[in-house]
């Protein structure tokens, strides 16, 4: 989008509260710390015209009355989780449309890690908060495994090139799965040299894109019939479908310790 840009604002061990800019204008995803937000705005000379929250765990919202305490902005978030986060100004719902910076959001409720996370799609780029990572998947706090999968299955169906900003630097631990899960895809061997030379320049691994994902993310593959298959034979369960093959591979990873 002409004169926008999206930089991460690096935050506690591995979040990032993503910084979208125009015009000396700014919006801020998920920022669950005021004190980094006020440096980069100060340092660019930014006004923080709005906050858009994907869901209330308080690494992402604990920054919102700081932020809000003098400004008066919007705080987009979902309708579901406003009990927790008291700062919202605006409730979202399934379809709803926001804008912000002259960028038009649609919401999606893609419950699963939370039961009201949603993510805010636009023509080209994806908020989604800490539903879809980058080689892996939110962790279910509230939400079912089925819920999970459908809401990945859905963000998988958009468009190949759209941008996946995903608010932790997990790509390696969730990489080092990935490739416990299937030793021999050379996707995800590739994938794992790259984003170790990333990590040690101190360069980000994200955004990713859907089209990235669906190589080496393995949450995103529960069809394939040699990943299921893998899946089988870790679990020794009777696997009869997508929705039984995450299941499996989301209990999978909640015990998973990469080798050291």
């Amino acid at each position: 989008m002409a004169g926008l840009s999206i930089t991460p604002i690096a935050a506690f061990s591995d979040n990032y509260f993503w910084l979208l800019e125009r015009d000396g204008h700014a919006a801020v995803v998920d920022p669950g710390d005021a004190a980094p937000v006020e440096r980069c705005l100060a340092a660019r000379g930014l006004a923080l015209e709005a906050i858009l929250v994907t869901h209330h765990h308080l690494d992402h919202i604990g920054g919102l009355a700081e932020l809000t305490a003098h400004r008066d902005i919007p705080v987009y978030g979902p309708a579901a989780e406003s009990a927790q986060i008291p700062q919202l100004t605006r409730r979202l719902r399934e379809r709803e449309r926001v804008e912000a910076l002259g960028v038009a959001f649609e919401v999606w409720e893609v419950p699963g890690h939370t039961l009201g996370h949603i993510a805010y799609v636009t023509d080209g780029f994806v908020l989604c908060g800490d539903t879809l990572f980058s080689a892996g998947c939110g962790r279910l706090f509230e939400g079912t495994a089925a819920q999970l999968h459908r809401s990945l299955s859905r963000l998988a169906a958009l468009p190949p090139d759209t941008r996946v900003y995903c608010t932790h630097e997990y790509t390696l631990a969730n990489l080092a799965f990935a490739a416990a899960v299937e030793p021999d895809r050379a996707q995800v061997n590739d994938e794992i040299a790259r984003v170790r030379a990333l990590r040690a320049a101190g360069v980000p691994s994200l955004p990713s894109t859907i089209g990235h994902e669906l190589r080496i993310n393995p949450f995103l593959r529960a069809g394939d019939p040699a990943l299921a298959a893998a899946v089988g034979r870790q679990t020794g369960a009777a696997l009869t479908g997508e929705a039984d093959v995450f299941a499996a591979l989301r209990r999978w990873k909640d015990g998973f310790r990469a080798p050291r």
